[in-house]
Formats: C-alpha cells, sequence, structure tokens
C-alpha cells in the first residue's frame, strides 16, 4: 500500500497516517484485496478553483475532487480483488473548505478532513453520488467506515 501525500498547510502532515489507516480500513471493509496506490493532496481553495475550473468547468471552490483512473475500466471489480498493485488516482482536498464547512455542520476539523478522504477514496474506488439510490449506499458507507 502506498500513499502518496502532500499538503499545502504543514500542520496538516500528520494526516499521511491517518489517511493511511482510513484506506486500510475503507479495503477490509469492502472486502477487497490489491496493492493499491493514491496520491492524496491537501491544497488551499485557489488551487482546487482552478482544478475544478479545468476539468469540472465549475468555476468555484469545492471540498473534494478525485480523479479515480479506473472510472471507465470495464474490468474494475476484478482488478480491485486481483491481489496486484493498482494505481487507483489522485485526490485533492481543500483544507479551506473542511475549515468552512467543519464550522458550519458544527463539527472538528479533523472530522472533516477523515470524511473527505474517505468521499474521495470511494470515488476512486467507483462509488458515486448522482442517483439518489448510490446516494444512499455511498453514504452509508462512509458512515459505517467512519465510525
Amino acid at each position: 500500500m502506498e500513499l502518496d501525500f502532500n499538503s499545502f498547510d504543514e500542520s496538516l502532515n500528520q494526516y499521511q497516517e491517518i489517511y493511511e489507516s482510513l484506506l486500510e480500513k475503507t479495503l477490509k471493509h469492502l472486502s477487497l484485496n490489491f496493492d493499491p496506490y493514491i496520491s492524496v493532496t491537501i491544497v488551499n481553495n485557489d488551487y482546487i478553483h482552478e482544478i475544478n475550473r479545468a476539468y469540472r468547468h465549475k468555476d468555484a471552490p469545492t471540498d473534494v475532487i478525485s480523479f479515480a483512473f479506473l472510472d471507465d475500466n470495464p474490468n474494475r471489480d476484478e482488478i480491485l480483488r486481483s491481489g496486484k498493485m493498482v494505481v487507483l488516482g489522485e485526490i485533492y482536498i481543500s483544507s479551506d473548505k473542511a475549515k468552512e464547512q467543519a464550522l458550519s455542520y458544527g463539527h472538528s476539523l479533523d472530522r472533516e478532513l477523515r470524511f473527505l478522504f474517505v468521499h474521495g477514496l470511494l470515488h476512486l474506488l467507483g462509488y458515486d453520488h448522482m442517483k439518489e439510490e448510490d446516494e444512499k449506499v455511498m453514504f452509508r458507507l462512509q458512515d459505517e467506515i467512519l465510525a
């Protein structure tokens, strides 16, 4: 397992270990058997705004963006149980948005940063929330993993 971690804010560097632990917990929870490689970068609002504009054509900062490298692979489920090394993708998390949302939702920054990572990770694993039934599945999994 390899989690390539970078942060614009050095005070958040402890999240590398936290995210590695959450990655391991998520794979066990989903009964997946592969050796993941993921890039995670904690950025500011300006940086994620540029990514959001360039790739999603949305002219605003957002909390988390995932680039799933297996999205269009018809063998994704087989690959995630292959036991082999798999480059899953990239996750970008805005620490600015995380701080805003933690304050808005009345919980800690730690809880929000953990939530955003798991949310992004589930996207890398093929989950989404475009339809109501998919949202229920994804949000239930987030709650179970973060419990």
